[in-house]
């Protein structure tokens, strides 16, 4: 099976990512993206033998008409359509059904699509994606695999996951928490074992996936304890459009005294809050590290996020008990803002986390390591790899079968 390849899907509301990973080899040998779908400025791109290619649709498209040219032309073009051997999926919400990724099968479809009440801009779309390569790939019909943002946080204790809602909310309608990003944040605590030399189940630390969404997470024993986002990714840290964190009487606020209808108040924080709605300019975090000395609504918004990221990662320090043994900073932000991990830090010095200046301006732009000074806890950045993710655990739940 050394040649044998995994197809890696995952749609987005109006975007879909792919790859072509060799597992075995840890090397993608196709990756693209294509984006803009209700607009007619629609395109997909990919990069093959490190030779990037466009094509632009002039054209309103869907997942489908992508999906079909992916696999019928650039698969087949670039020969590697007859090697896959798996297609993995990502899939935003598994509910409480799902701890581990699994065979996709007709029951399985079903409870993707009744989780979909907590994730309605992705799971009935992913949906589409599993659908669509049965009819275009039927010989890999039962060889497709699903792989859950929230299975990684199914480790959650009941004081972690409970909401102080009437228990028959959770108990009949399964209302809690339920997190996000699961797939990173257990790609990036599982390379930060290998960096440490820490066995996995002995790690204890503190995922920051920062990005367009963000959360952060408490890994205890190398299990999710506790996460930010809740019910659905709404919750938890100030992120690009979304609003995290709110009083939810500002929702009834806004609906009986502002007479706002229950659609427009959830696009407003969804779509217009966060950075955006703080900025009143951009979620882009590239122009709001270079106007952050320049703008008092950029400085005042980015003060806001760090404030509730270092809050966050303070509170979760107490859920390690004995010893942390490392902040992981993650994501497109995590990854290559300078200032938001050095601000971020700057404000943990009681818990004995001290960021190294001249380290920390070294690390971006896919770069990994550690950025901390001699005397602190340790402080990581791991470029996060959801696909590579998602290729390992298909390929390993095919050899389980």
């Amino acid at each position: 099976m050394i040649n044998k390849l995994i197809l890696v899907i995952n749609c987005g509301s109006s975007s879909l990512k792919f790859s072509v990973i060799n597992v075995l080899k840890k090397k993608i040998l196709l990756s693209g993206l294509s984006e803009n779908f209700k607009n007619t400025d629609s395109y997909i791109k990919w990069d093959f033998n490190n030779q990037k290619q466009k094509k632009f649709f002039y054209s309103k498209i869907d997942h489908k008409i992508i999906l079909n040219y992916l696999i019928k032309y650039i698969l087949k073009k670039t020969l590697l359509y007859n090697n896959i051997i798996a297609v993995g999926h990502r899939i935003v919400h598994g509910g409480e059904k799902f701890t581990n990724p699994v065979i996709v099968t007709k029951k399985v479809i079903e409870a993707i699509n009744k989780a979909s009440i907590f994730a309605p801009l992705h799971n009935p779309i992913q949906l589409v994606g599993i659908k669509e390569v049965i009819k275009i790939i039927p010989h890999l019909q039962n060889k497709q695999v699903a792989v859950f943002d929230t299975s990684f946080h199914q480790t959650m204790p009941e004081t972690s996951y409970l909401y102080a809602l009437p228990i028959k909310f959770y108990e009949k309608y399964k209302i809690r928490r339920y997190g996000a990003h699961g797939t990173s944040h257990k790609y990036v605590s599982i390379i930060a074992a290998k960096i440490l030399n820490i066995p996995l189940n002995k790690l204890n630390c503190i995922s920051c996936h920062l990005g367009n969404g963000s959360s952060i997470t408490a890994i205890k024993n190398g299990k999710s304890i506790d996460t930010s986002m809740g019910l659905t990714p709404l919750e938890g840290l100030v992120m690009g459009t979304r609003c995290g964190n709110i009083d939810p009487a500002i929702i009834f606020y806004m609906f009986s005294k502002l007479n706002i209808k229950i659609e427009k108040i959830y696009k407003i924080l969804t779509e217009e809050s966060g950075m955006l709605g703080l900025t009143n300019i951009t979620s882009d975090f590239r122009y709001i590290e270079d106007n952050y000395s320049k703008n008092f609504k950029i400085k005042r918004a980015t003060d806001i996020f760090i404030h509730y990221l270092s809050k966050y990662i303070a509170s979760y320090s107490i859920l390690m008990e004995n010893k942390i043994n490392a902040i992981i900073f993650t994501g497109g932000i995590g990854e290559n803002s300078i200032l938001i991990r050095e601000k971020t830090i700057e404000k943990l010095k009681i818990l004995n986390i001290f960021i190294n200046h001249k380290l920390n301006n070294k690390i971006k732009f896919g770069k990994m390591g550690l950025i901390n000074t001699n005397n602190s806890v340790p402080i990581l950045v791991i470029p996060t790899n959801e696909e590579l993710m998602i290729a390992q655990d298909t390929f390993n739940i095919l050899l389980n079968k």
